[in-house]
């Protein structure tokens, strides 16, 4: 009898604590939720008050997206749209305005060419750009992406000199067509891929390292889970850049402040 009493004392008290966990606002789990917030706060601190983030790019970027202002669609369905969805939850009040411009099929000098109205001119504190595996399909040379690239940033950076960049690398893996020849055409992906890297460093930007993200993914399920076609991600593929992407930009800007 006293065993049981004692065991019915135990179930009381925990019956209790357990009530007050979940209706009290001061409570452990809330404590802990309120840290993990505050923890992503922290982490995003580049994401200022008013930022307007611009994603430019092909058609990685583009995912399809809406060219109105049906804001259903606006984003496409990529990476853009998994950020864009998560941090604009995740702080409204910070009224953060993302933006896409990314065009399917787009090089680097089509970029160029539609750079003033696209980018310029949308005034962005935050310019993601993704560009280079149209121009190695289409066998630009890597001295002429490298040209062009070049002056696309030092244009962005005279308009723009407060302008936070962040350079996507270029990548692809072995599947579908991109199989055929892969290795050389691995060679002249790491080519422009390092280009990406000298530029970044000239521009003082971020660098997303998306190859790196795609071959250790590929440790863990084959290469068609994450790519479809060796150069367009799968919804579990953009989800990788998407991470990458917040990881690149938080390491890069911990604080939000330029370097």
């Amino acid at each position: 009898m006293e065993k049981e009493n004692y065991m019915r004392r135990i179930v009381g008290i925990t019956v209790v604590g357990l009530a007050a966990a979940m209706f009290n606002p001061g409570a452990c789990g809330h404590a802990a939720e309120s840290k993990a917030v505050r923890g992503t706060a922290a982490q995003m601190a580049v994401f200022a008050h008013n930022s307007r983030i611009l994603f430019q790019g092909d058609s990685i970027t583009d995912g399809n997206r809406g060219r109105n202002d049906d804001p259903n669609h606006i984003l496409g369905h990529g990476y853009a749209f998994i950020i864009a969805a998560k941090y604009g939850a995740q702080f409204p009040e910070r009224k953060l305005t993302f933006m896409n411009r990314g065009i399917s099929g787009n090089k680097v000098n089509d970029l160029s060419a539609r750079w003033k109205q696209d980018t310029l001119d949308l005034k962005p504190d935050i310019l993601s750009i993704l560009v280079g595996i149209n121009d190695l399909c289409g066998q630009m040379p890597a001295e002429k992406y490298e040209e062009t690239y070049d002056k696309l940033l030092a244009d962005t950076v005279t308009a723009l000199p407060n302008v936070k960049l962040a350079l996507g690398e270029p990548f692809a893996l072995p599947v579908r067509g991109f199989k055929e020849g892969w290795e050389s055409r691995r060679a002249e992906l790491k080519n422009r891929q390092q280009i990406v890297e000298k530029l970044a460093s000239k521009y003082h930007a971020a660098v997303v390292h998306y190859q790196r993200v795609f071959d250790d993914a590929c440790k863990r399920a084959p290469a068609e889970h994450w790519i479809w076609d060796g150069v367009h991600p799968t919804y579990s593929g953009h989800q990788l850049m998407a991470d990458e992407w917040v990881r690149a930009v938080n390491q890069y800007w911990p604080s939000g402040k330029s370097k």
